[in-house]
């Protein structure tokens, strides 16, 4: 039992014999605190739990927690690959106790684990504890047989957890392993504890205590326990081997990379193979989780971490994109434990595809700005900070590579001037930095939402009902009564409003009591269940315990549930028409229209539209019921119930299925199958008629179509048709004919305007055009023929055409034609091929430039060109070509 999957399996199973809850892996993204950038450990989906803001229907929990460390406090990145532990994502194996158990069985469960389930000796094994924590020390003392040298006592707060300056904190107690005299390093808390031969893999953190202030810590009345152990650490333990990189996981991710390379994990190049292995992980997790690379927040770390991993693929001689080709093997390896890989595995690797070819693009584009910026540069130059900077903020491109490319030409980059951009640029990052975990709840709700339950929920089955007030909040604050002109948060026992979710806005609508009317303007949702009505008293009213009528608004709440089932359709048609991939990253569902956002790398062609709106309408056409059944939610996935990547879903599930499919694998079967939590249709009839009336781009590899349903779309459809009744009346064709009719006159008139342009250039030549030299013939200057012709009616861009026909009629000599335009003129001056040796036409179109208030001009020996403001003095401009003739 030394592979990663058994050890997991293993930790796990252990935990829930010793009855605890197996909880799933909360996302990478943070669902309950928006100070997080990535969930960074496993007690973070426990955090409201431990601080006594909600509660679990357990007292213990056993966690493989996902865990990203890459951006914002935690930052591993730029150490990975190159130790044998630092990774960008990990897996954190953990047990919790909510004021159940405390030290003493904590101590004992992670003991027997540790020395009887996975066997490793005690002779080789070692703890720290808190200085202070005298009852730590007898305890592992007692329960484990340690001697007193090794209960290693840390004054430090490396063993003092705090959750922040306030709130739950306690002492820690850390699992050491020696991995023997070979490896170099000493123990905790001695000189040499720096180096690698003791091995922490377990932490238990003993929740005692409540830090109130500064210089207040009190006994919290339930003390609690949360451990972390890293299972990459622990499967390199027991596969005796001294890096996290040689374990079986990492040497077959390590393996594909070798074979798609072409390039063995050896001596220079193991360290690219190690970050090409580790990266790939964490890219795919965050993308499974919703994640997509962009220039900002999490994204921006997420295209960080891929192209770090693209360029040492570079490095290792990968020509083409490469890395996507490694995720089936992910798959494969890691798919069991975390479904979510498989689900989106086509998402992932058409992501990671993308983003490769335009990283290939960037460091192109990259050296050859380089080369610029270089230029000239000798040996012992100095390439400025700012610029290395530049290349590597705004354009992607890495310092180290910046080095590389200069290192071979002996010219270094001003470090000092780089770091201090850098650090000036994480200064404003930190400050613009607020957090975004998912529905931030402002903590007035956690207390409420304990004592009063959650909100049932009745909007499914009926759009009125009867709810009892059992909270108001005005300002922030909860209060007893509000009366009329008031502002004010409702919360009832049960309610047909919908509260925001999924996409689906909120409902509005009307409460009426005893002498009170309160209008809602929204409904949300807040502390997992907890429905919260924005109203505004009219008159009267109201006080807590109240009874209310609940009605909403049905108009609007049926073109909500028209527009949110047909995104599902709309959804479904988008995979079959562009393929698997297609992944919802973001709806709105609006009673008016709606808006879909999906992970597609490319604009989508007019064909296709037009015939993802056709298989859309095909289904609306069947008016099938749309059926909705609660389900366990691994047996909805499992289903074929399509999930959204990173969703949170209870233990129980809606999964809405919607008309029939006609065609391909899933022919006879449900057409859409998704979990949703939202108000839907009850027939596809009654969504009426779908229709998309526009698709754009929104962020890299992500599309957006907006749409309109029912009558609104058939509103727009109508609108549309009588502008074509018109322009085919206007036409005097039928509306059918309408667009050949338009065609062919676009296409008249695009000739009549070519021969109109034709037949003023011959009018011109033969004309008498105003100029000093007036009439087809020339005169003669300088002894040479000359033309020169102020020319009305005829384009500028036709000057140098007219000059070239002009010389070939007098077959010796100089033109000089001007055409007004706009109250501008423009003048072009041409002279004939035995002339050039005489007369140049630069230096005679500059004269005539000058006279028409120009700047110059320019061109060739025989044919030059200039401008000028002054229209009015074309003919001062011939005359001064001529006199620049006679000289």
């Amino acid at each position: 039992m030394s592979g990663v999957n058994e050890i997991r399996s293993a930790f796990l199973d252990y935990f829930e014999k010793n009855g605890h809850e197996r909880v799933a892996s909360s996302p990478l993204v943070p669902r309950n605190d928006p100070t997080l950038m990535f969930t960074n450990a496993g007690m973070v989906q426990f955090k409201n739990v431990f601080t006594g803001l909600e509660k679990r229907p357990y007292s213990r929990a056993t966690t493989a927690q996902k865990v990203v460390r890459a951006g914002g406090k935690h930052n591993d990145l730029d150490n990975v690959g190159y130790t044998a532990r630092h990774h960008t994502f990990f897996e954190m194996l953990g047990n919790f106790s909510f004021g159940d158990y405390f030290k003493d069985v904590a101590i004992e469960l992670a003991w027997n684990l540790t020395t009887k389930e996975f066997g490793l000796p005690k002779d080789r094994l070692l703890v720290t504890v808190f200085s202070e924590d005298d009852e730590a020390a007898a305890l592992w003392k007692k329960i484990a047989g340690l001697t007193d040298d090794r209960i290693i006592r840390i004054p430090t707060s490396d063993n003092f957890w705090t959750m922040g300056e306030t709130g739950p904190c306690g002492p820690c107690s850390e699992i050491f392993f020696d991995q023997g005299e070979s490896v170099a390093g000493g123990p905790p808390g001695s000189p040499d504890e720096d180096g690698d031969r003791f091995l922490e893999f377990w932490n238990l953190v003993f929740m005692q205590f409540d830090q109130v202030d500064a210089e207040t810590r009190l006994d919290l009345p339930r003390p609690s326990i949360d451990t972390g152990m890293g299972l990459e650490r622990m499967a390199a333990i027991l596969q005796g081997v001294h890096s996290n990189y040689e374990t079986d996981l990492f040497r077959t991710l390590i393996s594909a990379a070798e074979h798609a390379i072409g390039s063995v994990a050896a001596g220079a190049r193991l360290a690219s193979h190690r970050v090409i292995a580790d990266h790939l992980r964490a890219t795919a997790f965050l993308i499974a989780d919703g994640v997509l690379p962009s220039n900002e927040g999490r994204g921006y770390v997420l295209r960080r971490i891929m192209r770090r991993a693209m360029r040492h693929a570079r490095m290792l001689g990968a020509e083409e994109p490469v890395i996507y080709r490694l995720v089936p093997t992910l798959v494969s390896e890691m798919g069991r434990a975390y479904p979510e890989l498989g689900r989106a595995e086509a998402l992932i690797a058409e992501t990671l595809k993308l983003e490769e070819k335009r990283f290939l693009q960037t460091l192109d584009r990259g050296l050859a700005l380089l080369a610029e910026a270089t230029e000239g540069m000798s040996v012992g130059a100095q390439l400025s900070g700012e610029t290395a900077f530049k290349l590597y903020d705004t354009y992607g491109f890495p310092l180290d590579l910046t080095q590389d490319a200069l290192r071979q030409r002996g010219i270094a980059v001003d470090l000092d001037a780089f770091n201090t951009a850098m650090q000036r640029q994480k200064a404003e990052a930190r400050a613009n930095w607020a957090g975004s975990g998912e529905a931030a709840t402002e903590n007035v709700w956690f207390p409420i939402r304990e004592r009063v339950g959650a909100t049932e929920f009745l909007g499914y089955g009926t759009e009125r009902a009867e709810g009892q007030v059992v909270a108001l909040v005005r300002d922030g604050a909860e209060v007893a009564a509000a009366e009329a002109g008031e502002d004010v948060s409702i919360v009832v026992n049960q309610t047909p409003f919908y509260g925001e979710s999924g996409g689906q806005l909120g409902d509005t609508g009307v409460m009426r009591g005893d002498g009170v009317e309160i209008v809602v303007s929204d409904t949300r949702k807040f502390a997992e269940g907890l429905f919260v009505h924005r109203a505004k008293i009219l008159g009267g009213s109201v006080r807590v315990g109240a009874a209310l009528d609940l009605e909403v608004d049905h108009r609007r709440r049926s073109q909500i549930r028209a527009n949110h089932s047909a995104t599902h359709l709309l959804h479904e048609a988008l995979r079959e028409v562009l393929g698997s991939h297609v992944a919802q990253k973001g709806s709105m569902v609006a009673p008016d229209r709606l808006r879909f956002d999906f992970s597609h790398p490319k604009p989508i062609e007019a064909g296709e539209l037009a015939e993802i709106e056709r298989i859309a309408n095909g289904v609306i056409l069947q008016n099938a019921p749309v059926d909705t059944r609660l389900m366990a939610v691994d047996d909805a996935i499992a289903s074929g119930a399509m999930a959204l990547f990173g969703e949170k879903y209870g233990d129980e599930v809606r999964v809405v299925s919607m008309g029939t499919a006609e065609a391909g694998e899933k022919a006879g079967r449900p057409y859409s199958v998704e979990l949703c939590g939202g108000t839907h249709v009850r027939a596809t009839g009654d969504i009426g008629l779908v229709h998309v009336v526009a698709e754009s781009g929104v962020a890299a590899g992500v599309r957006r179509i907006e749409a309109l349903t029912g009558e609104a779309a058939r509103g727009h459809l109508l609108d549309q048709e009588q502008r074509v009744r018109r322009m085919a009346s206007t036409l005097k064709v039928s509306p059918a004919e309408v667009a050949e009719r338009l065609e062919a006159i676009v296409e008249e008139r695009r000739r009549l305007e070519r021969e109109l342009a034709e037949a003023k250039k011959k009018l011109a030549l033969v004309g008498d055009g105003g100029g000093s030299s007036s009439g087809a013939a020339p005169q003669e200057v300088a002894g040479v023929a000359f033309v020169g012709r102020v020319l009305e009616g005829v384009s500028p861009k036709d000057l140098k055409g007219l000059v070239d026909e002009t010389k070939a009629q007098i077959g010796s000599g100089v033109v000089a034609l001007v055409a007004l335009a706009d109250g501008k003129a423009s003048v072009v001056v041409g002279v004939t091929p035995d002339l050039t040796g005489r007369f140049d036409a630069v230096s005679l179109v500059r004269a005539a430039s000058g006279a028409i208030g120009g700047k110059g001009g320019g061109g060739r020996p025989d044919m030059a060109q200039a401008g000028g403001p002054d229209a009015g003095k074309a003919g001062e401009a011939i005359a001064a070509v001529e006199a620049a003739m006679l000289g």
